[in-house]
């Protein structure tokens, strides 16, 4: 949005802030102020002040050339995760799920075009993904993404398809706005996704949708497995069933505890 369509009150010093700090990612977890000012489109002059008031504040370590963030910057996203009703009440039964299936399980919500996870279950099971609570991928390529997408208001989806971005993964990455739309129905229809290897090679999921009490589906539920140790049909028989099994308990708890809107 340029300057003169935005309101009054809005700051762009705060907006340019926040773009310093997302400058930062497990790709560039340190920067140095030339790169800082390239990636967010700054000024030199302007990154150094937020970097150094940054570093400042408590939230950024520097040896005088490199940035990096402080695990202080968690604080910035906690109180908001750590609020969602359903992260204590899904935990307890993600934690017998993961006992059932032997494998990790994660919770996420939408934000924007991304899923960002809000509590995960981990088994001693190493993974090439990386994953943490806060940890976001694209939507569209991951089987909770389609879930939370298959869900929302037809005219919704039909906005977010003309403005997604479809890029490949991997070799088996749906690209197409049709075959997405359709994937999108199905999932609707069947009342779970499954995708195959299409955010990495070697790695299935299954996700299964979460309401609340007002039928809104509010987070998606999803079980992460090597290629090689489940086929799509074994995750439908042996893996699908206990999600969902799973989702219905959660949404159970949050009939209790939310209001009905």
């Amino acid at each position: 949005m340029t300057d003169r369509g935005r309101d009054r009150s809005f700051v762009q010093s705060l907006e340019r802030g926040l773009a310093v700090i997302r400058a930062f990612d497990a790709d560039h977890p340190e920067l140095t102020l030339s790169e800082v000012a390239a990636r967010t489109g700054i000024t030199r002059a302007a990154a150094r002040r937020f970097l150094l008031t940054l570093a400042e504040l408590g939230y950024m370590h520097t040896d005088g050339r490199l940035f990096r963030l402080s695990p202080r910057v968690l604080e910035l996203g906690y109180s908001y995760l750590s609020g969602l009703p359903f992260s204590d009440i899904a935990e307890p039964h993600l934690k017998r799920l993961v006992a059932e299936v032997k494998e990790s399980v994660s919770l996420s919500v939408l934000d924007g075009d991304d899923i960002v996870y809000v509590t995960r279950v981990p088994t001693s099971r190493i993974m090439s993904v990386h994953i943490m609570v806060g940890t976001r991928f694209p939507a569209a390529v991951t089987s909770m993404g389609r879930v939370l997408l298959a869900y929302l208001p037809d005219e919704e989806i039909e906005r977010r398809l003309k403005e997604i971005a479809l890029e490949p993964r991997t070799s088996r990455t749906l690209t197409s706005v049709t075959a997405l739309r359709a994937e999108l129905r199905r999932i609707r229809s069947q009342g779970y996704a499954i995708v195959d290897q299409e955010l990495e090679e070697g790695l299935r999921s299954a996700a299964a949708p979460v309401r609340d009490r007002g039928g809104t589906v509010v987070a998606a539920v999803n079980i992460p497995v090597h290629a090689a140790r489940y086929s799509v049909d074994a995750m439908r028989r042996d893996l699908v069933p206990p999600l969902l099994a799973t989702a219905a308990r959660i949404e159970a708890d949050l009939r209790v505890v939310t209001p009905r809107r």
